[in-house]
């Protein structure tokens, strides 16, 4: 650039010779960025010559000239020269012009114009879009072309087209009084934008096109701010059209309606009621969603006619306390969605930020494609709404706290939606997520809300819930052993299968059934061997079998800690005798007491130096009993229970205890201030005051 001579280069843009031409205006396409060139250009007299070159060349020409004059509109220079012609050329090239790189440079210049305030263009007053809209009259093709060519397979003309699109809409939204927005965005939706550009987000390209698809999610968020706040006003057209067409829609004629079922023309008394609104004045309703909510209502209402009116007929087949309020459902969705989106916070801070990173996650979560289907989101949510209210049997004064789980929904299904999820499948995640689930997150949610709020205080609650389960549930498996219970056994009966005692040695036919059961004093083990299983449990003094807890060593069994009740160990086999047997096996190891004239080898009683035997096994019928029976021996020597279903059941009554208290504690007393103490002021040193018994004295 510093070797560039400005003069030569400005002589040899109105040369005779195209190819002279053509490579001044490449070379100059480069260096007009810099501010100071800029100046030296315009002082050697090059934007006459730029200008014509604009209205006159074709080809690649054509192509450098106008990226030039983008560059130097960019820098606020050159305005003077932006002449109806000039702008009637280039909005001809973007509609006609069949070359990329044309289209580029022609898109780039008319979002410059479009973009800049009134004030910079040569005509005082006159917004941007007011500069081109003559011209764009004169080709009713214009915007649809802008909008075809955001799917071009080019990603740079695709961002000058996307960028010249979001500058119309800007200019359209901040001059509204001059220009009605609401038409010209409606006349882009159905051009398609908001699929292109959801198809955008969605792509591969959406690094290549960060800047402006970010800016256009800012401009949808702007639109939904503006909608929501402009107020429901009875005395527009529009508004009073919409309101009207909700009543109509409700299907009035039918019984139970706004209509005298005798044909007058006499009001239902509860019109609008009827419809789901709280009072009988439905603009003043709209105060909390302005002109968004009613949007959203009326969106839903004529996609869902049909529907509609069958759910205001089914509900009102209802008691009245338990009729789903489908207009304020409606309202609450909107809000829901508002919130959820952060609409409004702007993101054009946010837009600069994410253009400059390179990691993938960080687009993913810069980019919100689902914003852009906020009628399809409204509607989903407003059945799923619809749908928790009747799964779940609410009544009117339950609203809040459906709308409360309709937020959960949306922020878990939503929320929680990748990138490159369709809005299909979030709809029909929506309408098949279950309430208990639902449920579920609410609790893990409002735990996690006061744990933030409460800290170690609400860990120490946790902890000592936890222990008064584990005793809880200690007392109900020992329990079930002083019940008592029958156990298979084996035919082939062997010297392992109790205490080794010269009783068990004589016996010569085995038992098929043996029953078990811990003394009231929990400190005997009692158990004899039955031919047959009797219906009446046996007494205590029937059992002449038993074993001291206190020389009971150790428990173990073949019972998985994780294996679910339907697990192989439950199953029971008959063997050809027909005698019940089973895979589980409780085996109770001890020591056993010195025969008698036997000296002992050690003095502390500990089992030291002696032999470990198995004093008893058990094969319990089912997964439940062994669970029943291997933690209740474990626990009653003081140990912890290994099972699946011990664990669980403490946990789960642990898990509700922590539930009950929450529910029981109002927020408002987690975040109370720290209390103030009572001034002294006016007192003297002969007064006190006694903050633990809260007396006051002299």
């Amino acid at each position: 650039m510093d070797n560039l001579n400005v003069r030569e280069l400005v002589e040899r843009l109105s040369s005779d010779e195209e190819s002279v031409r053509k490579m001044a205006v490449f070379k100059l396409q480069s260096a007009i960025g810099d501010p100071s060139f800029a100046d030296v250009f315009i002082n050697e007299g090059g934007l006459p010559k730029l200008r014509f070159l604009a209205l006159h060349s074709t080809g690649n020409t054509l192509a450098y000239c106008l990226t030039s004059l983008s560059r130097l509109l960019e820098l606020d220079k050159g305005w003077d020269h932006v002449t109806d012609d000039l702008i009637r050329r280039v909005v001809e090239l973007v509609v006609s012009q069949p070359l990329v790189n044309v289209n580029r440079g022609a898109m780039s210049v008319l979002a410059a114009i479009v973009g800049h305030p009134s004030h910079r263009n040569s005509q005082p007053g006159i917004t941007g879009y007011q500069r081109l809209k003559p011209a764009v009259e004169l080709h009713p093709q214009f915007l649809p072309m802008l909008v075809e060519k955001i799917t071009s397979a080019d990603h740079a003309l695709c961002a000058n087209s996307l960028q010249l699109i979001n500058s119309l809409m800007r200019d359209a939204v901040a001059n509204e009084a001059d220009f009605e927005w609401p038409r010209f965005i409606k006349q882009l939706q159905e051009l398609g934008v908001i699929k292109s550009v959801y198809g955008l987000m969605q792509s591969s390209a959406v690094q290549d096109l960060a800047h402006p698809l970010l800016e256009f999610q800012s401009l949808t968020k702007v639109l939904l701010r503006k909608w929501r706040d402009e107020k429901v006003d009875l005395e527009k057209p529009d508004h009073r059209r919409a309101i009207r067409g909700l009543h109509n829609a409700s299907n009035p004629e039918k019984p139970g309606s706004g209509v005298d079922p005798k044909g007058s023309k006499k009001q239902n008394p509860a019109k609008w009621r009827r419809l789901g609104f709280e009072t009988e004045s439905p603009a003043w309703e709209f105060t909390a969603t302005g002109f968004l909510g009613l949007m959203d209502l009326t969106d839903y209402v004529y996609k869902n006619d049909d529907g509609f009116q069958k759910l205001l007929l089914e509900q009102s087949a209802e008691p009245e306390e338990r009729r789903c309020p489908v207009a304020r459902a409606s309202l609450a969705v909107t809000l829901i969605l508002y919130d959820h989106f952060e609409v409004d916070k702007s993101d054009e801070g946010d837009s600069q930020r994410y253009t400059v990173m390179e990691s993938r996650s960080n687009f993913d979560r810069a980019f919100k494609p689902l914003l852009l289907h906020w009628s399809r989101l409204h509607t989903s949510g407003l059945n799923a709404f619809v749908r928790l209210w009747k799964a779940s049997g609410a009544q009117v004064e339950d609203f809040d706290k459906l709308e409360e789980l309709v937020r959960i929904l949306v922020e878990q299904v939503v929320g929680q939606a990748p990138r490159v999820k369709e809005i299909k499948d979030v709809e029909d995640e929506l309408a098949e997520f279950e309430v208990q689930r639902l449920r579920d997150l609410q609790m893990e949610l409002l735990e996690l809300t006061y744990e933030d709020a409460w800290g170690h205080h609400l860990r120490q609650v946790r902890d000592e819930l936890n222990h008064e389960a584990l005793q809880f549930v200690k007392e109900q498996r020992i329990r079930c052993l002083l019940q008592g219970a029958w156990f298979p056994q084996a035919m082939n009966y062997g010297a392992d299968a109790g205490p080794i005692t010269s009783r068990t040695l004589s016996r010569s036919v085995p038992t098929s059934w043996r029953y078990v059961r811990l003394s009231h004093n929990r400190r005997y083990l009692h158990y004899a061997d039955f031919n047959e299983k009797s219906a009446t449990q046996p007494r205590l003094d029937t059992l002449p079998d038993k074993i001291d807890l206190s020389i009971v060593s150790s428990v173990v069994s073949n019972v998985s800690a994780s294996a679910p009740s339907t697990s192989s160990s439950d199953s029971t086999v008959t063997d050809l005798q027909g005698h019940a047997s089973t895979s589980t096996k409780i085996t109770i190891h001890g020591y056993l007491p010195p025969a008698p004239g036997h000296k002992r080898n050690d003095s502390s009683g500990s089992g030291a130096g002696q032999k470990e035997s198995v004093l008893l096994q058990l094969h319990p019928q089912s997964h439940t009993l062994a669970s029943e029976w291997l933690d209740g021996l474990l626990m009653l020597l003081n140990q912890q229970p290994i099972t699946a279903d011990t664990n669980k059941l403490v946990n789960l009554i642990g898990g509700y205890g922590l539930k009950i208290r929450l529910l029981n504690v109002r927020f408002e007393d987690v975040a109370m201030d720290e209390p103030v103490l009572p001034s002294r002021e006016g007192l003297d040193d002969e007064y006190y005051y006694d903050i633990g018994g809260m007396e006051a004295g002299m």
